[in-house]
C-alpha cells in the first residue's frame, strides 16, 4: 500500500485528555482523532474519509502553563457576588487554570487513506496547506519538516529492529499480545511495558432525541494501544514498515 509520511516539529503543545479539567493534562503523543482531524481540515473534507495512521515521536520535557478559564451554566442568570462577568444578563466566572505542555515535540506520522486515489490530495493538502497547520489546540502550530509518499508493506525482519531516533509510539495491543515487539535490556528480551490507552479515532453522529427535535452527540470509535519507548521489533516477526525501513504501527 501507499501512504504519506510526515515529520513534524512543535514547540509547546497540549494534546488534551478529555477527562482532565482542573489541570488540562496532555497525552504524550497526539491521538489518532487529532491527526485525522488535521488532515480533514487541510483537505477541506466535509464528511469523514476513512484512513489509518501511525503515530510515533518524542518530547524533551513537560511544563505547566496558566490560561484564562471561563465557567458558565447554560441559561444561568447573572448573580452579583457569584459571577464576575455579566453577559446580557447571564453569569460567567472568569478565573485561572493550568495546562500541561510538552516541549520540543518531534513526530513521525504515517497516513494511509482507505481510498488510495486520495493519496495525492492528502499529500498536496499537507505540502501546500490552506492555513497554518496545528495539532492539539488551535494555537499549537506545526512545522512540517519533511513530507513524502512512501510504500508501506509487511515483511519478515532479518534482525531485531529498534525504533529509530529513540521515538516512542502508539502500538496496537495485538502487536504486544503476539509479542511481535518488546524492549531489549542488555542481552535480555522482554515483553513491552507501557501505558495502555483507549484513544479516539473517528465518530458518528447519534441522535439522542426525537426525529422532530434531534439532538446529536458524537459516538466515538476508540482503538486500544500501548504507549511505549525503547521499542524493538523482533527478528523473524512479520512487521509493517515503509520503504526507508521505518517501523509503522497503523491503527
Amino acid at each position: 500500500m501507499k501512504g504519506i509520511r510526515i515529520k513534524l516539529y512543535q514547540n509547546m503543545v497540549n494534546y488534551k485528555k478529555p477527562t482532565s479539567f482542573q489541570l488540562k493534562e496532555t497525552y504524550p503523543l497526539p491521538p489518532p482523532s487529532t491527526v485525522i482531524g488535521m488532515v480533514h481540515r487541510l483537505c477541506d473534507y466535509k464528511e469523514y474519509h476513512p484512513m489509518k495512521v501511525s503515530i510515533q515521536g518524542k518530547y524533551y520535557s513537560k511544563v505547566n502553563d496558566l490560561y484564562t478559564r471561563y465557567e458558565f451554566k447554560s441559561g444561568g442568570k447573572h448573580e452579583k457576588g457569584r459571577h464576575n462577568i455579566n453577559v446580557g444578563g447571564y453569569g460567567v466566572i472568569k478565573g485561572v487554570a493550568t495546562a500541561e505542555l510538552l516541549v520540543d515535540v518531534e513526530l513521525l506520522i504515517h497516513i494511509v487513506p482507505e481510498n488510495e486515489e486520495e493519496i495525492e490530495k492528502v499529500y498536496n493538502a499537507l505540502k501546500y496547506p490552506i492555513e497554518y497547520p496545528s495539532l492539539g489546540r488551535h494555537e499549537d502550530l506545526v512545522t512540517i519538516e519533511e513530507i513524502k509518499i512512501v510504500d508501506i508493506y509487511e515483511d519478515y525482519l532479518e534482525d531485531d529492529t529498534l525504533l529509530k531516533h529513540f521515538y516512542s509510539a502508539y502500538i496496537p495491543v495485538g502487536y504486544v499480545k503476539e509479542e511481535k515487539v518488546g524492549i531489549a535490556v542488555g542481552e535480555e528480551n522482554r515483553v513491552l511495558p507501557g501505558t495502555r490507552y483507549s484513544l479516539t479515532k473517528d465518530y458518528k453522529l447519534e441522535n439522542i432525541n426525537t426525529k422532530k427535535n434531534p439532538i446529536y452527540i458524537r459516538k466515538w470509535n476508540k482503538v486500544d494501544v500501548i504507549y511505549g519507548s525503547k521499542i524493538v521489533a523482533w527478528e523473524d516477526e512479520k512487521i509493517t514498515k515503509d520503504e526507508d525501513d521505518n517501523l509503522v504501527f497503523l491503527v
